[in-house]
C-alpha cells in the first residue's frame, strides 16, 4: 500500500486528481519484462491487457474477460475491478470534472478517446512518469544484438517490401510513413530482436520517404557491422534522438497508425505537418504469409508437436506415481521443447492450470496458486514456442481420469465447434464474425458460451498475437490466402474447470477455392469426446487428423513412445 500513497501524494503534488497506468511501455508491444510493467509494480496484477485510474480516494483495475478472475484473486484487495467493455471509466466517473495525467509516451490518442470520450475530464499529458520516480531499484537493460533472417528464409527480401509501400505513398500523395510498431519494423527489415521475452523483437521506429530515404532508429549498441553493411542505403539514427528528428519534419503529409504511434510522437507531427492516421499497411502484408513462410512454419509445427505429445505420454504415466504440480508440468514441457535446436524461447508465458485453476482464462501458476495434479482433474495446458522458424501456440484439455459425464457433454461441445472453424466453408467475402458464430453454436444449444474470441493471427517468427484477423464477434477482415489463425473455442466453470481445445490452422487455396488446413499436430483427448453427440463428418474429420498426427510424428518417437502415440491417434 505504500506505494499507492507515494503515488496519491505526486497526483496531489501535480495539482491533479488521479493518474493513468497502462500496461504497456512506449513500444506498446504486447508483453513487457517484469521489470518494466508498471502496472503490475502497483496493482499485482500480472495478466497481458488492463490499466489502472488511481484517484484521491478509490483505486481501479479496467481488465477484460479473460482477465476478470485473475485480477479478482491477485488485485481485488486495494483495487475495484471493472470488466470492459461493459464499463469503461465513463460509468464510474459519473460527468465529474476531474484533471487526470498520463504519460504522453504510453498511451494513443486511439485509446484514451475509446476510454475517456464520454467523460467530461481533462486528459493531463505529464513527460514525468511517476511510477518510474518511485520505483526503487532501478533496472540495467541488457543489450543484445539484432540479427537478420536471410532472403531464402523470409521469401522476401526487404527492398521488395520497402518498394511496395513506397509505391503506396505514391499512390496516395504521402511524404512520410512514422513505422512505430517494432513488429512491423522488424518485418519489412527482415531482422529479429531480443527486447521482448516472448518475441524476436528489435525495440525500434522506421520513417519510411516516398523519396527513397529510409530512416531506421534503434539502440545503436545492439547494431554489429553485418547490418551497418547491409544497410548501406539506410539512416541508422540512435533511438535516443527521435524526438529531435521527428520535431525537425515540417510541410509534409505524415501517415501514423493510431494503435502505436503514442501521443507524444503524434502531437510532435501534428504540430508542423498534416497527420493522416490510418492503419499500418504493413499489418495486411505481413499477415499473408508466403510459400517459403508456411514450409518453415510447418516444420515448427511438427517439433512442436512432438514435444507436446511426448509431454502428454509423460504426464500421463507419471502423475499418480510422482508429485507432478502446475509448475514442475509447464518446467517439464519446456524441456521436451528444449531438446529440439530449432527452438529458441516460449511464445507466450504457458497457462498450466489445474482442476479450479484452469478456469482462470490466462492463469500464470505461482507459488501461492500452485496445484497437485490429481486423479479426477482437467489439467489445460496453453502453450507454445518460438522456433527458427516459426511461432507456434496450441492449447489441449488433458484428462486425469475424469469420468464426469456433464464435462464430457461440454468438452464434445467445444470439440465440435472446433471441427465446425477448421472445416468452414470458406467464400471470398467470409470474416472472422460468421466463423465465430460457428465455433459456438454447440455450447450455445446448452446456454453454455466464452468470454474470448476464438482465433487471433499469428506471426512468422514474430509475435503470437498478430492483426488484422481474427475469429472473433466484430472482426470484419476478409479471411485471405497465405493467413494464420488460432482455432480455440473453450468453456469455463468459475473455481471448478476449464476446457480449451486449440491449433492454429493456415489458409490455402485449392482451384478457386479457400480452405483452412491445421498445422498444429497434438493429439485431441478422445476420452474426454461423447460420441454420440458428433456426426459422421465430425468422426471422420477427426480420424483423419489423428492418423495426419501420428504419420507426422512417429519418427521422432521411441518404441515405448510410438504404442501410446497409436493409443491416442487410432480411430474413435
Amino acid at each position: 500500500m505504500e506505494k499507492i500513497k507515494k503515488l496519491k501524494a505526486l497526483i496531489k503534488l501535480n495539482n491533479l486528481d488521479g493518474y493513468l497506468i497502462p500496461k504497456n511501455d512506449e513500444f506498446f508491444n504486447e508483453y513487457i519484462s517484469s521489470e518494466e510493467d508498471n502496472l503490475e509494480f502497483i496493482s499485482n496484477f500480472s495478466g497481458s491487457f488492463g490499466f489502472a485510474l488511481i484517484l484521491q480516494k478509490k483505486n481501479y483495475l479496467f481488465v477484460d474477460g479473460r482477465y476478470t478472475l485473475q485480477a479478482k484473486k491477485q488485485s481485488g484487495k486495494k483495487f475495484i475491478i471493472l470488466t470492459m467493455p461493459q464499463k469503461l471509466p465513463s460509468n464510474i466517473l459519473n460527468n465529474k470534472k476531474l484533471i487526470i495525467g498520463f504519460d504522453p509516451r504510453l498511451h494513443t490518442n486511439q485509446s484514451l478517446s475509446r476510454f475517456f470520450k464520454k467523460t467530461k475530464c481533462i486528459l493531463m499529458p505529464i513527460k514525468t512518469n511517476f511510477i518510474e520516480k518511485i520505483k526503487k531499484n532501478k533496472h540495467k537493460k541488457h543489450i543484445k544484438k539484432i540479427f537478420f533472417i536471410k532472403d531464402k528464409d523470409t521469401g522476401q527480401s526487404t527492398s521488395s517490401k520497402l518498394n511496395k509501400l513506397k509505391i503506396q505513398l505514391k499512390k496516395n500523395k504521402i511524404d512520410f510513413q512514422l513505422v512505430s510498431a517494432s513488429e512491423n519494423v522488424a518485418w519489412v527489415l527482415n531482422i529479429r530482436g531480443f527486447d521482448s521475452q516472448f518475441s524476436p523483437l528489435p525495440n525500434s521506429y522506421l520513417i519510411i520517404s516516398r523519396k527513397n530515404k529510409i530512416t531506421f532508429l534503434c539502440d545503436l549498441k545492439k547494431i554489429n557491422k553485418k547490418i551497418k553493411k547491409k544497410f548501406k542505403n539506410i539512416n541508422i539514427v540512435d533511438i535516443k534522438h527521435v524526438e529531435l528528428i521527428l520535431s525537425k519534419i515540417e510541410n509534409k503529409k505524415i501517415q501514423i497508425d493510431g494503435s502505436s504511434c503514442s501521443i507524444l510522437f503524434r502531437n510532435l507531427l501534428k504540430k508542423n505537418n498534416e497527420i493522416i492516421e490510418t492503419y499500418d499497411p504493413i499489418y495486411f502484408m505481413k499477415s499473408i504469409k508466403n510459400k517459403v513462410e508456411i514450409r518453415n512454419i510447418m516444420k515448427s509445427h511438427v517439433y512442436d508437436g512432438a514435444a507436446l505429445t511426448k509431454f502428454i505420454f509423460w504426464l500421463k504415466n507419471n502423475y499418480k506415481k510422482k508429485k507432478i504440480t502446475e509448475i514442475s508440468a509447464q518446467e517439464k514441457l519446456l524441456q521436451f521443447r528444449k531438446a529440439n535446436k530449432s527452438f529458441k524461447f516460449l511464445s507466450f508465458p504457458t497457462i498450466s492450470g489445474s482442476g479450479p485453476n484452469g478456469s482462470i482464462i490466462h492463469y500464470k501458476a505461482n507459488e501461492q496458486s500452485n496445484r497437485v495434479l490429481n486423479k479426477g482433474d482437467l489439467y489445460l495446458v496453453d502453450s507454445g514456442g518460438q522456433y527458427k522458424y516459426g511461432t507456434t501456440d496450441v492449447t489441449r484439455t488433458i484428462s486425469l481420469e475424469n469420468n464426469n459425464k456433464r464435462i464430457k457433454n461440454i468438452f464434445t461441445r467445444v470439440l465440435k465447434g472446433h471441427i465446425a472453424v477448421a472445416d468452414y466453408k470458406l467464400k471470398q467475402n467470409t470474416c472472422g464474425d460468421k466463423i465465430d458464430l460457428a465455433a459456438r453454436k454447440y455450447l450455445r444449444q446448452i446456454g453454455l458460451d466464452y468470454a474470448h474470441g476464438t482465433g487471433h493471427g499469428v506471426g512468422y517468427f514474430l509475435n503470437v498475437h498478430e492483426g488484422p484477423q481474427a475469429i472473433s464477434k466484430n472482426n470484419k477482415v476478409k479471411i485471405r490466402e497465405g493467413m494464420i489463425l488460432s482455432n480455440e473455442p473453450g468453456y469455463y466453470e468459475d473455481n471448478k474447470f476449464g476446457i480449451r481445445i486449440e491449433n492454429l490452422i493456415a489458409v490455402k487455396k485449392i482451384k478457386k477455392n479457400n480452405f483452412f488446413f491445421n498445422l498444429t499436430l497434438v493429439p485431441i483427448e478422445k476420452s474426454l469426446i461423447e460420441k454420440k453427440l458428433l456426426t459422421k463428418r465430425e468422426i471422420k474429420w477427426l480420424d483423419n487428423y489423428h492418423s495426419k498426427v501420428f504419420h507426422s510424428l512417429k519418427k521422432f518417437m521411441k518404441k515405448s513412445e510410438l504404442n501410446m502415440l497409436k493409443n491416442l491417434c487410432s480411430r474413435i
